[in-house]
């Protein structure tokens, strides 16, 4: 069996709508998938609804954008279910705040000489989404079809940390997250912590509840050695370890479905959330 805990839609920055996803983890021959959208669980309903016929189980689940010490943060969030009002009301506040943002830094790089247009960049969101860097990607990549993946990695840059366009989004600091997502009924897990700048942190976000730790993932470099560390720091550490392929679109390296995750990760998150197999 095949699992994924990882996974993006339309619904915030990837490229398939979420049936195109359903349909996909069908034809890969997928278990368990949790949709993890950006900010977002308005995917989650659809994909509950076109799930069984697939004979697929799908857990809800979001991505949050955090801040932690001028670092950015990527955090999980698992729930058994997620009509919470103060949930969704935050996640509402956050896409606004995270789409003002990525506006603020279009102009930036305007005013760096960088052609861009918000116009544009809206034509590859869906309505209501937030409006983020993967967007931005997919209006460079229509507009100049046969760009390089090098020059692509450089317009990229500009908008990631020390580029010139880049801003910090801090108006989530990674405690209010976690704070959140266990008020709501859920479990808070550190996204892809080998993507950290340093490993000591990972330890420090681990230490201040008792949260789960995105072990088996694939956009790493030693990612054996990364895994192999990051499961015993998730025995240590983490209420449980989890992982998935961070799928955004069937152009990535890594494929929907095609990271190896131990079945106890799912059952355990399952039985953590309270959701029957």
């Amino acid at each position: 069996m095949r699992f994924d805990l990882h996974v993006h839609t339309r619904e915030s920055d990837g490229y398939l709508s979420v049936q195109e996803i359903i349909e996909l983890a069908k034809k890969e021959g997928i278990n368990t998938l949790a949709i993890t959208d950006h900010e977002s669980t308005q995917g989650i309903v659809t994909a509950q609804l076109l799930a069984p016929a697939s004979g697929l189980k799908i857990i809800p689940g979001v991505e949050f954008l955090t801040f932690y010490h001028d670092t950015e943060v990527h955090l999980l969030g698992y729930f058994r279910d997620v009509k919470n009002m103060v949930l969704q009301n935050r996640l509402k506040e956050l896409r606004i705040e995270r789409t003002a943002l990525t506006l603020k830094m279009i102009k930036k790089a305007n005013q760096s000489g960088f052609p861009l247009e918000w116009k544009d960049v809206e034509k590859e969101a869906t309505a209501g989404v937030a409006i983020s860097l993967g967007h931005i990607i997919r209006t460079f990549i229509k507009k100049e079809k046969l760009m390089d993946r090098e020059t692509l990695r450089k317009i990229i840059s500009l908008f990631k940390p020390g580029g010139i366009a880049y801003l910090p989004f801090s108006k989530h600091p990674f405690q209010e997250a976690v704070d959140l997502i266990f008020a709501s009924g859920g479990l808070p897990v550190l996204a892809h912590p080998g993507l950290l700048p340093e490993i000591r942190m990972v330890e420090e976000l681990l230490a201040y509840r008792q949260i789960g730790l995105e072990v088996y993932y694939g956009y790493w470099e030693n990612r054996d050695n990364l895994i192999a560390y990051y499961a015993d720091l998730a025995s240590k550490s983490a209420v449980l370890a989890t992982g998935g392929s961070d799928y955004h679109s069937p152009f990535g390296r890594i494929k929907l479905g095609h990271i190896d995750i131990p079945s106890s990760s799912i059952y355990d998150l399952q039985a953590y959330l309270g959701i029957k197999e």
